[in-house]
């Protein structure tokens, strides 16, 4: 009981987010997790040398980011568990520090940002410009309060989505090209073994996760 009173918040927004995740409601966030696991590849490129051509997201939940050079090994896995980490980031930055309005401003910068610099289809343009906009001028007009929820439903759908998406493009539909396919072409093994680790690996962030709450997560 002490639990659900600790955390009934957290629990609300969970059950939030299944109940309407396959309703269009969802569509934003989800192409949002998109863009961050896009993301993710491109940060895995920068950090081990290489260079990013163009990223692009697409309302069907799609993206591709175009890469020269880097470590493929870590650019391939940085997918899945790099849209997981910026999503605990930011679930914990809401949780644990009053930034709220900084982190969400900053996020929208970034936004702008990736866009304006390696986004090219019309769509992805569309969808970043809009979404930078929404989370500056959410930064600056909305209270700390409506910001820092904001950023926990980012971070708690990225966290749910997450694990979802690795089962779904790799063990659910292996034989389709996806980030562990790519990986099995290049190192070998099964696309189903890939998968079934970074769903390992993802399970363990979020359960460490998790357990840093504390007695109470509500705003």
């Amino acid at each position: 009981m002490k639990i659900v009173k600790g955390h009934w918040q957290l629990i609300a927004l969970t059950v939030a987010v299944f109940v309407f995740w396959q309703t269009p409601v969802m569509l934003p966030l989800k192409i949002l997790i998109v863009f961050l696991h896009e993301l993710g590849h491109a940060t895995a490129t920068w950090l081990t040398g290489g260079s990013v051509a163009s990223i692009s997201v697409s309302p069907q939940q799609g993206g591709v980011t175009m890469t020269r050079g880097g470590n493929m090994f870590a650019i391939l896995s940085a997918g899945y568990l790099g849209s997981l980490l910026f999503g605990v980031g930011l679930f914990m930055a809401a949780l644990r520090s009053r930034a709220d309005k900084r982190v969400m401003a900053a996020l929208g910068v970034l936004m702008l940002v990736i866009t304006g610099l390696f986004i090219r289809d019309l769509f992805g343009i569309a969808f970043g410009v809009a979404m930078g906009v929404a989370m500056l001028a959410s930064a600056r007009f909305l209270s700390a309060r409506v910001n820092d929820l904001a950023l926990r439903v980012i971070g708690l759908t990225s966290m749910i989505y997450v694990p979802f998406d690795i089962f779904d493009d790799t063990i659910r539909r292996s034989g389709e090209s996806s980030d562990a396919y790519a990986m099995a072409y290049n190192f070998g093994g099964p696309v189903m073994a890939w998968g079934a680790l970074w769903l390992a690996a993802a399970l363990a962030v979020i359960w460490y996760s998790l357990r840093r709450l504390g007695r109470n997560s509500n705003i």
